[in-house]
């Protein structure tokens, strides 16, 4: 029922492109710029997939107050991580590790915040999804390109705006065997934005 409340609100358009939706464990990496991105992902999967995939989100927007953290711990099952400096003790890898070990598949925004000029392209991303490459090899890494959430819910704003949103999977990508970090993570990046033109073409 929830998943159906997000697909109306944003009239989100799932586009399958070089992929198909298939039951295999996967990393599903996107653009950042909504609060309404890792919910909006997440109902535009098919039923199946959608029950084993879990987002990663920022601890402080989705525990505060009981409607969000309900929605965060009962109906996204989402992987809630610290958006403070990163310590041993609030690693937010050993979180998002214990997912992919359980069977799980993850919604990850690789930017780590939010962009809000879409003329500005999408912030460097950070080296989680790296790290998670190197680590489980076995999991798919899609690239997800999302258009509109930024319009629909803007940064600040709690009321919605009736407009379409677009969600393109694309072709799943992986770390090559000699592939450095920064080369991995701007290859991952561009693979994204390839999406913006692909879905307009």
């Amino acid at each position: 029922m929830i998943a159906s409340l997000i697909r109306l609100v944003t009239g989100a358009q799932a586009r399958w492109i070089g992929c198909i939706p298939e039951a295999r464990q996967r990393i599903y990496f996107a653009n950042h710029a909504s609060n309404l991105d890792g919910p909006t992902i997440w109902a535009s999967l098919p039923d199946a997939l959608r029950a084993r995939t879990r987002p990663i989100a920022a601890r402080d927007y989705w525990d505060a107050g009981p409607l969000r953290r309900r929605l965060a711990k009962d109906v996204f099952h989402a992987v809630l991580i610290s958006r403070a400096k990163i310590t041993a003790e609030n690693n937010p890898m050993r979180d998002m590790e214990a997912a992919l070990a359980e069977g799980a598949s993850l919604i990850l925004f690789p930017e780590g915040t939010r962009t809000v000029d879409d003329d500005a392209g999408m912030n460097p991303f950070k080296p989680g999804l790296w790290h998670l490459a190197k680590r489980h090899p076995e999991v798919q890494l899609v690239p997800v390109h999302l258009e509109n959430l930024n319009r629909i819910l803007p940064k600040g704003e709690i009321l919605l705006v009736p407009l379409l949103a677009a969600v393109t999977f694309g072709e799943p990508i992986a770390l090559g065997e000699a592939e450095d970090k920064q080369a991995f993570l701007e290859r991952a990046r561009a693979a994204v934005a390839a999406l913006s033109a692909a879905a307009d073409a």
